[in-house]
């Protein structure tokens, strides 16, 4: 009974870990919201499935740990096109069931806002065809089940030269910020919401419209490729990602680049990183940050 009083007076921000039907210690005299993976039972909230609890203000949830990716509205997300249907583009986002991004939900070519005709619509694989990976924003739910996307600002859309990893959605949170540009490296990092993680060359976001300009820009960069060193970085950074990924650390962006520049000074090849002695040694920093952490908590106290 005293462990559960301790527990009511930590922080929001204190992560408590449950199983099923445990009791999740609140403050009974606050107006508190039930969310995912909660039950009222004889006035106590108990779990319904194992993993972390999450309070956000009154909201008090459960977040499952190895779970598939459960999708929020505003949620920013990397998918692959698998299918173009009509007016619509079919993308797999490592959700239960697929995801619909709207021809009317794009921005066209010339980047003028008008309503899409029949030829837009023809032209539809020009602006994203199979196989394509795509960055967008969860608009909401439709009938059947599936996710509405919609890709309408400068800084969604077709993302190129690259490499997409797959990692569990349960290790990529939600920040305030998940478009990354890593000017040391001129490498975009984006941390998809649903485990897709993109890791490519750095894209200027245009705000010029003119059709002239933008047509010669995209022939200028179907003609340039890109740099050795960049793409080295690209590599790198890539295998950072899979290595904390592997070990089941939450990825940020400043996570990711120090395990990338921890192989630098050791003179660890980019194939390398993916080594056991590279892993043992990505765990020992992990483990050593933590430690300091609490001996620092503890002398705050």
């Amino acid at each position: 009974m005293a462990k559960l009083a301790t527990l009511a007076l930590a922080p929001a921000a204190a992560a408590v870990a449950v199983n099923v039907a445990d009791n999740i210690p609140v403050n009974h005299e606050d107006s508190i919201l039930k969310g995912h993976g909660t039950l009222d039972r004889d006035g106590e909230v108990v779990a319904t499935v194992c993993g972390v609890v999450e309070r956000v203000q009154s909201l008090v949830r459960v977040r499952t740990l190895r779970a598939r990716y459960k999708p929020e509205i505003g949620d920013i997300i990397v998918g692959r096109v698998t299918e173009i249907a009509p007016k619509r583009w079919r993308l797999e986002i490592n959700f239960s069931q697929g995801a619909v991004l709207m021809l009317s939900s794009v921005n066209l070519p010339d980047g003028v806002q008008r309503r899409r005709t029949a030829v837009d619509e023809l032209n539809m694989r020009s602006i994203f065809a199979e196989n394509d990976v795509v960055c967008a924003e969860v608009r909401g739910y439709l009938p059947d089940g599936s996710l509405e996307l919609h890709a309408s600002s400068q800084k969604y859309g077709k993302l190129q030269r690259g490499q997409l990893l797959t990692v569990p959605a349960y290790l990529v949170k939600q920040w305030n910020q998940h478009f990354h540009h890593l000017k040391q490296y001129n490498v975009d990092l984006i941390l998809g919401c649903n485990g897709f993680i993109w890791v490519g060359e750095h894209v200027v976001v245009a705000e010029n419209t003119d059709v002239k300009e933008d047509q010669q820009k995209l022939a200028m960069e179907a003609d340039n490729f890109t740099p050795i060193e960049t793409r080295r970085h690209i590599c790198r950074l890539a295998n950072a990602v899979r290595v904390l990924s592997a070990l089941g650390f939450t990825l940020t962006v400043e996570l990711i680049i120090e395990t990338a520049e921890a192989s630098l000074p050791s003179t660890v090849e980019i194939n390398g990183m993916l080594g056991a002695e590279f892993y043992v040694q990505t765990a020992e920093r992990k483990a050593k940050r933590r430690a300091d952490s609490l001996r620092k908590m503890n002398g705050a106290r």
